[in-house]
């Protein structure tokens, strides 16, 4: 039998918050060395590869901290409420 009733899925803030910092970190060793953030945190989503992230300033242990379904719910959380909050300013 299908339930038709939606789920409700909820993260805790102070989790937010952890994930939201290790990303900054993780994206600012990733600059630093020189790679391209964003396709080097794809990349690590896609694979699940750690490789792909640099192990400068501790970045590839940092991540590892994650896993990788938090980290999509931290982006898509970062884009949507960004995006949300700039069309209600227009």
């Amino acid at each position: 039998m299908q339930n038709s009733e939606t789920m409700m899925f909820n993260v805790d803030k102070e989790k937010i918050n952890e994930a939201r910092e290790l990303l900054f970190t993780v994206y600012k060793a990733l600059k630093e060395k020189g790679y391209n953030p964003i396709n080097q945190i794809v990349g690590y989503i896609l694979s699940g590869d750690p490789t792909y992230i640099t192990n400068h300033m501790d970045a590839r242990s940092i991540i590892r901290r994650l896993e990788r379904d938090e980290i999509l719910e931290e982006i898509l959380r970062f884009y949507l409420e960004g995006s949300v909050d700039k069309d209600s300013k227009d």
